[in-house]
């Protein structure tokens, strides 16, 4: 098997960002949210974004900041990549806000819009999508994170994975405003952009 490298690491909390260790600087403002101000510090257009769960807005952010080092667009077809995520929540932050616009039999809204998010794998699905990885895409739900299932499911992702060479993998949870999303890029072989080997050292680095 051909050795794995971390190609990108990005970190995002409920109030800070690190990619690749160093911690990024994110203008606040006023009258928007954490995820909105990122968003806006990427310089990206992307519409859709305003209309996604908190789950898939801190993947999709995350994923942002990972490509940004690949120099591929989006718009380019991804054949050779993956997408495999984990976290402990599902999609209860969003299955929350819809359970309140069907509680009340008087006051009945439920909304075709909120219900779509409430699948934990809809956020691979966004990520796949702005990115056209056309490799499968993954959401998986395990008690707290773990650095040890984090590799191992890594290096199964790459090896059986027919012509898959270039994975996202990690941790996008977010529950009751509190977020905890820590991203990687793995790929087959390294380059000039290479980071470190992948193994429970890099990833526990990089866990802040």
């Amino acid at each position: 098997m051909s050795e794995l490298y971390i190609q990108s690491a990005v970190r995002i909390t409920s109030d800070q960002v690190w990619v690749n260790g160093e911690k990024v600087t994110i203008t606040r403002e006023k009258e928007s949210a954490w995820l909105t101000d990122i968003y806006r510090h990427l310089g990206i257009q992307y519409p859709k974004f305003f209309k996604m769960d908190n789950l898939c807005k801190a993947g999709f952010l995350a994923s942002e900041f990972a490509m940004k080092g690949t120099n591929l667009e989006p718009s380019e077809e991804k054949r050779d990549w993956s997408v495999l995520l984990f976290n402990r929540s599902s999609s209860l932050d969003n299955d929350q806000n819809y359970q309140k616009t069907i509680a009340d039999s008087s006051n009945y809204f439920p909304s075709p819009a909120v219900f779509v998010y409430t699948l934990s794998n809809i956020v691979t699905g966004e990520i796949a999508i702005r990115n056209k990885i056309m490799g499968e895409s993954c959401s998986y739900i395990m008690e707290k994170f773990d650095e040890t299932l984090l590799y191992e499911n890594g290096v199964i992702g790459l090896a059986e994975g027919k012509g898959i060479h270039h994975l996202l993998i990690g941790w996008v949870e977010y529950i009751d405003e509190k977020c905890d999303v820590l991203l990687f890029h793995v790929s087959k072989g390294k380059d000039e952009s290479t980071i470190c080997p992948w193994n429970i050292i890099g990833i526990k680095k990089f866990f802040i």
